[in-house]
């Protein structure tokens, strides 16, 4: 133990059970503790012990307190040393004169350091990169060693450069930063010159270059945590404004607040955090022996304003095992080990705009007995305070991706709807594949097996396939937005039905056995879907249209030697895709293209549309002013020039 508080967890029941702290010097001379009874205290010296019940689990905290600061003179209450605290402690547990547990801590903990000196108002001027010169050897890589072929290095002694003298590198990163540039008029490296060069040339000294800031960019960036991470969360004195969507969810003792759920691998992670306003709906598998309780019920959760609330909890008992223990190995007999644990928990957060105003939990308790297997599911919503039917809180009205496509049959009593895609399991055959949402902007690409028979009739095959796909699809509308009303026929789209094609070409199934044309084995689900805008940075998604299609396939039973009644196989599928319409259509590509680099300045170190540069206010070498004048000047003599040189001026000068 390091810090002024530890928490352990005590797992049974707690009820008659009396918790202690005991303060245990060892010997001296052997060093040993001395053995404690259940005669103590929730305090000794400068400790306490908190006990917070729970159904099955106890969470016991230790806690110093003694202040941590390091002694001024004259001061008492404070450490007199950096090692403030080195002490054992005892924590037990006892029923009457039983001790049931015994929890041995070993305290080491520093005084807390602060700097406590004069401080310097003296502040560090750094300057401008953007306008300072490029280090006097950029392949200078390696501190304390000569880089190889890098002569501008003062740590490569002479004999070393005598290795590599006749292949140094060159130009900028040999060590050459302010190079004559084309700009120059005394520079003549220019391939072609112009007529007009010595008009636009430069004078300048080589401390002013285009090389000034080579290297730097001219953009701040903020750094970016990698996905891997978690990032720090505010501090306990810090102000705290509320949550944001995808914001994980704090608890009282600044931790997150974590609930089973699936990774990307596939299998649970039990301290997942939970973010705001991202429901969930998770199943996991585990076993009695591989059983961990979660989080406990009894930890407030902060309601984004630095207020804590409790959980209200609500326990279930489970009567019908079988929808969740999915496989066991043998019958159990009654002498079989078993225990009461946690089949389901439901969280119904009511949320109004950043805070949290209350938290729902539900669990379902069953007993799991020793050889099950159970799936456990855990569910996590997020409410409107403002609704009166439990309508789901979006701060988004947007979609997000992986959100469930909300469909719905509209002028019906019942104006739910389903929008799926096959999830197979087992052989892959049709009558056991389970069904699964479509997620929004995920791509998806599905189906099943169909047994079908050498003598099945074509007319009963594609209308048997076309109820199988018809089956995906339960709706007549679309939601527009995640948060569409079903009472707003504004808020969906109907979904555009493209009848599969059927040749007029009659094949006699008499003549015929086991092939069949024009088969609709194909579902194709196209989704389009558009910006429109953004909520506090996070684009919102709106379908604007979704067509359902039909790909047909010639069916031909499949045999071996001998086909007698056997049974063959037809696979059909679903298919969904999601295509973003952009906000401005694309510019049109042609054929031809004109390439105007002799006219275009971004691409022409020297530019005779720049000719007036100078005098333009792009120009931020002088202040305008000056450039001003210096032009008006320019002017003024270049119009003198030309006035003397009309020979009417002669003319009136001889006068």
């Amino acid at each position: 133990m390091s810090g002024p508080r530890v928490n352990s967890f005590f797992l049974g029941n707690s009820s008659g059970v009396n918790f202690s702290v005991i303060l245990s010097p060892g010997d001296e001379e052997t060093g040993k503790l001395q053995l404690a009874n259940c005669s103590g205290s929730e305090r000794a010296s400068d400790w306490n012990l908190d006990v917070t019940p729970g159904v099955n689990t106890s969470k016991v905290t230790v806690s110093l307190t003694r202040n941590l600061e390091l002694c001024l003179p004259n001061a008492t209450d404070c450490c007199p040393s950096p090692l403030c605290v080195l002490e054992t402690l005892q924590v037990l547990a006892c029923h009457g004169s039983v001790r049931l547990a015994q929890l041995l801590i070993q305290v080491e903990i520093f005084a807390n350091s602060s700097f406590a000196g004069n401080v310097s108002e003296n502040a560090t001027i750094i300057p401008n990169q953007a306008f300072q010169p490029l280090g006097s050897c950029p392949c200078n890589l390696t501190a304390g060693a000569c880089d190889v072929r890098c002569c501008c290095d003062l740590e490569c002694t002479p004999d070393l450069k005598q290795l590599f003298n006749g292949s140094c590198f060159t130009e900028v990163f040999g060590g050459d930063v302010n190079p004559p540039f084309d700009q120059l008029c005394s520079s003549q490296s220019m391939e072609y010159t112009p007529e007009w060069f010595p008009f636009l040339c430069v004078q300048s000294s080589l401390d002013n270059t285009p090389f000034l800031g080579y290297f730097y960019h001219g953009s701040i960036s903020t750094p970016k945590v990698p996905a891997f991470t978690i990032p720090l969360q505010t501090s306990p004195g810090r102000l705290f404004t509320g949550y944001r969507q995808g914001d994980p969810i704090i608890t009282e003792e600044d931790e997150y607040f974590t609930i089973p759920q699936q990774s990307l691998a596939g299998h649970c992670v039990g301290n997942a955090p939970v973010a705001y306003l991202q429901d969930f709906d998770v199943k996991c598998l585990t076993s009695l022996e591989s059983y961990k309780e979660g989080l406990p019920h009894h930890v407030r959760i902060n309601t984004g304003t630095a207020d804590f609330i409790q959980q209200n909890v609500t326990y279930r008992t489970i009567t019908d095992r079988g929808k969740f223990i999915t496989e066991s190995e043998s019958l159990h007999p009654a002498e079989a080990l078993c225990q009461n644990v946690t089949f389901a928990e439901h969280y119904a957060f009511t949320c109004k705009d950043k805070n949290i105003e209350q938290v729902n939990v539900t669990v379902f308790l069953g007993s799991l007995c020793d050889g099950e297997t159970l799936t456990q599911r855990f569910t996590v919503e997020f409410l409107s305070s403002k609704s009166t039917n439990g309508e789901q809180l979006l701060e988004n009205p947007g979609y997000q991706v992986g959100k469930a496509v909300r469909a719905a049959n509209i002028n019906a009593s019942d104006p739910l709807g389903t929008l799926n895609i096959w999830q197979p399991a087992g052989r892959g055959l049709c009558a056991s594949a389970t069904y699964t949402p479509v997620l929004f902007g995920v791509d998806s690409y599905s189906g099943c097996v169909l047994e079908v028979g050498i003598n099945e009739d074509c007319s009963l095959l594609r209308g048997n396939v076309t109820e199988k796909l018809n089956s995906l699809i339960h709706a007549t509308h679309i939601g527009k937005r995640d948060n569409s009303s079903h009472s707003d026929p504004d808020d969906w789209v109907e979904i555009i039905r493209l009848d599969p094609f059927i040749s007029d070409t009659n094949v006699s199934t008499g003549n015929l056995k086991g092939f069949c044309p024009d088969i609709p084995a194909n579902l194709n689900i196209q989704i389009m879907f558009a910006e429109v805008g953004a909520v506090q940075g996070i684009p919102q998604q709106q379908i604007l249209a979704v067509q359902i299609s039909y790909s047909t396939v010639l069916w031909q039973f499949q045999c071996g030697l001998s086909c007698g009644n056997s049974l063959s196989f037809l696979p059909i599928t679903a298919s969904v895709q999601f295509i973003k319409v952009p906000a401005q259509p694309p510019v049109r590509k042609t054929r031809y293209y004109r390439i105007y680099v002799e006219f275009d300045c971004n691409q022409n170190d020297v530019c005779l549309q720049q000719l007036f540069y100078p005098v333009t206010r792009f120009y931020t070498g002088e202040p305008y002013s000056q450039c001003l004048a210096k032009g008006l000047l320019l002017a003024f003599l270049v119009l003198l020039a030309v006035i003397m040189s009309n020979p009417w001026f002669s003319k009136l000068w001889n006068r």
